[in-house]
C-alpha cells in the first residue's frame, strides 16, 4: 500500500472515530437530564417539596455533565496528538467510549442514593476507570513515547497528569465512602478543582501561539 493511501485511510479512521465519539457524548450528556424532572399535577405544597427533592438530581447532572465535558475536551486534544488510531489505541478508544456511554447509570445511582456508600463507590469507580482508559488511549496512541516538540510534549504530559490525577482522586474515594461517609467522599472530589486549574494553566502555556 502506498503512503498516500495509508495516510488517507488513517485520516478516515480518525474522522470516523471523532464522529462516533461526538455522537456518544451527545447522547450521554442528554441522558443525564432525564432524571431531572418534577411530576405534573402537584398541589402547591407538594410542588415545593418536589422541587427540593429534585436538587440532588440536578447536582448529579451538573457534576456528570462537567466530567463528560472534561473527557470530551481531553479527547479532542488527544486526537490532535495521536498520529493514527489502530491496534491497541483503537481498541482502548472503543472500550473508553463504552465507559462514557455508561456514565448516566452511576449518575442515576448517585442522584437517588447519594447517602449509600455503594452508590458513591460505583460512581467514583466508574469515573476513575474511565480516566484510566482515556490515559491508555493516549499512551497506546503515542506508542509509549512522548511527541516531538517542547510544546506538544508538555501538552501530552499535562493531559496525562490530569487524567492520572483525576483517576487517583476518584479511586481513593471508593474506600473512603465506606470508611468515613458518602458525604466525605463526595466532598473530597473538590480537591480536583485547584489541581485541574493548575494543569489547565500549564496546558494553555504549552500551546504555541
Amino acid at each position: 500500500m502506498d503512503e498516500s493511501r495509508a495516510g488517507t485511510g488513517d485520516e478516515k479512521t480518525t474522522e470516523r472515530l471523532t464522529a462516533l465519539s461526538d455522537g456518544i457524548f451527545a447522547i450521554a450528556m442528554t441522558l443525564l437530564v432525564l432524571d431531572v424532572r418534577v411530576p405534573p399535577g402537584l398541589t402547591a405544597e407538594d410542588f415545593r417539596d418536589a422541587v427540593r427533592d429534585v436538587l440532588p438530581d440536578l447536582g448529579a447532572y451538573v457534576l456528570s455533565f462537567m466530567i463528560l465535558a472534561a473527557f470530551w475536551r481531553d479527547h479532542r486534544r488527544i486526537m490532535e496528538l495521536v498520529p493514527r488510531f489502530d491496534g491497541p489505541a483503537l481498541r482502548f478508544a472503543l472500550i473508553w467510549l463504552g465507559a462514557i456511554a455508561l456514565i448516566p447509570f452511576p449518575t442515576s445511582l448517585l442522584s437517588e442514593y447519594a447517602s449509600e456508600p455503594l452508590a458513591v463507590a460505583v460512581y467514583a469507580g466508574a469515573v476513575s476507570i474511565t480516566n484510566l482508559l482515556e490515559l491508555a488511549v493516549l499512551r497506546t496512541g503515542l506508542r509509549g513515547s512522548w511527541p516531538q516538540g517542547r510544546a506538544t510534549e508538555r501538552t501530552a504530559r499535562s493531559i496525562a497528569a490530569d487524567l492520572g490525577g483525576t483517576a487517583v482522586v476518584f479511586g481513593a474515594t471508593v474506600p473512603l465512602a465506606y470508611a468515613l461517609s458518602p458525604a466525605a467522599a463526595m466532598w473530597s472530589w473538590l480537591a480536583l478543582v485547584p489541581v485541574k486549574a493548575v494543569l489547565g494553566h500549564r496546558t494553555r502555556r504549552a500551546r504555541p501561539f
